[in-house]
């Protein structure tokens, strides 16, 4: 049991890692998969955004997206070429059209190329044959591939489909939404667990490890997609430091981590004391908590993203932090978009104007630093429905219950 004030404990530690893993199965009733009626809808769209004759999408979350191939960039040139109407062709290296044809979700005409071609000359030639002289490029697409592209095809006109990805991938659909909420419940519950198995001495590196099995035990996609722990003065880093750090008896500990379910993220943090918390920390901690509501009570269909963050900042300020990014304050945003990408557009920072519409999803995560000291982030998810926004998972309660 360890002492958080005269009138509350919490149970950190008292268990063990073998313990707590030996407890965990696959999530039930996990979450459907994304319909190909869906996909489907998903070309119709970008199709009705477009401004140029084609698009290209190339390995990554935007080819999931929209294909369901949930593959990652490499040096191989793998890519969707949409057409303003009709179906897409994929490009693709001849000896993976097995795995493709396995992934695809939709669809598409494969074009494949040999090792010892060019797959640059291959797209180009597809955009010959649909006669499309505007191309709309992927703003994940790494630049080799774009110069390979507009080295082979000079006579196209190029420009970034990130209105088209972005216009599209932003607002989230019922399935979406129910996929997020498998992810974000299931780090959750690990974060409870890891909280129980802290004890005097453990290392960061084997919180991390733990985590990672937790998530994997629960049916996560890879394991953690990511894992930050910090224990006391590390806390007070956004990403931490590297090395490991050990814990002791009044330390803060700050866990930052997330998972994927079918390729969609979670991504949730939990700060609290191991031992007995100082008055700075609960002080620290109670105005983070109310900069944490404030964000999410400004959230209304229509405001600007950057109000959100404003919002957030004018509590900071009030309580003599910085209104501005400067320390002891809040360093970044108060938020991102989530979805197939752990961070994706829109953000809720200063300078996006973006208007707030229903199935969005963002974090809210306003991070107080005290450099030198500690940091506190307390970070959940929210999405906007029709007249506010709406929770994916209960924020802490308070600094002596890190979990309900």
């Amino acid at each position: 049991m360890v002492r958080l004030s005269q009138r509350e404990t919490v149970m950190i530690g008292g268990s063990t890692a073998e313990q707590e893993l030996a407890d965990l199965e696959p999530w039930p009733n996990p979450a459907p998969a994304i319909a190909a009626d869906e996909r489907r809808a998903r070309l119709a769209q970008a199709q009705g955004l477009m401004t140029t004759e084609a698009m290209l999408i190339g390995a990554g979350a935007s080819l999931r997206y929209f294909a369901g191939v949930g593959w990652n960039a490499t040096e191989r040139l793998v890519a969707m070429v949409l057409p303003k109407s009709g179906a897409p062709a994929m490009i693709c290296p001849r000896f993976e059209e097995g795995s493709l044809n396995a992934a695809l979700g939709i669809e598409a005409s494969p074009r494949l190329w040999e090792e010892h071609e060019s797959p640059y000359a291959l797209t180009a030639s597809v955009l010959a044959e649909l006669g499309a002289s505007t191309l709309a490029i992927d703003p994940a697409l790494a630049f080799f591939m774009f110069d390979g592209l507009r080295q082979a095809a000079p006579e196209v006109a190029m420009e970034t489909a990130a209105p088209v990805v972005d216009g599209c991938r932003m607002i989230k659909s019922p399935a979406e939404l129910a996929l997020m909420s498998q992810a974000k419940a299931m780090t959750l519950e690990v974060h409870r667990r890891a909280a129980r198995i802290l004890t005097a001495g453990v290392t960061t590196t084997q919180v991390r490890r733990f985590i990672d099995q937790a998530h994997r035990a629960l049916g996560a996609d890879d394991g953690s997609s990511f894992c930050a722990v910090q224990f006391g003065a590390a806390s007070a880093y956004p990403h931490g430091l590297p090395g490991d750090q050990v814990l002791a008896d009044g330390d803060l500990v700050l866990i930052d981590t997330g998972c994927r379910v079918q390729g969609y993220n979670s991504d949730i943090t939990r700060t609290y004391v191991f031992g007995t918390a100082t008055q700075e920390q609960a002080r620290v901690w109670a105005v983070e908590k109310q900069a944490q509501a404030a964000a999410f009570a400004a959230v209304k269909p229509g405001v600007a993203c950057e109000e959100i963050d404003a919002a957030a900042r004018r509590v900071l300020a009030a309580e003599g932090f910085s209104a501005d990014y400067d320390l002891p304050g809040l360093p970044h945003r108060t938020g991102h978009g989530i979805g197939l990408s752990i961070h994706e557009a829109p953000y809720l920072v200063r300078g996006d104007k973006t208007p707030l519409a229903p199935g969005m999803c963002f974090s809210n995560e306003p991070m107080i630093v005290i450099p030198g000291r500690f940091g506190v982030r307390l970070e959940d998810h929210f999405h906007v429905t029709e007249d506010g926004a709406a929770w994916f998972t209960q924020p802490q309660e308070s600094l002596e219950k890190p979990f309900e």
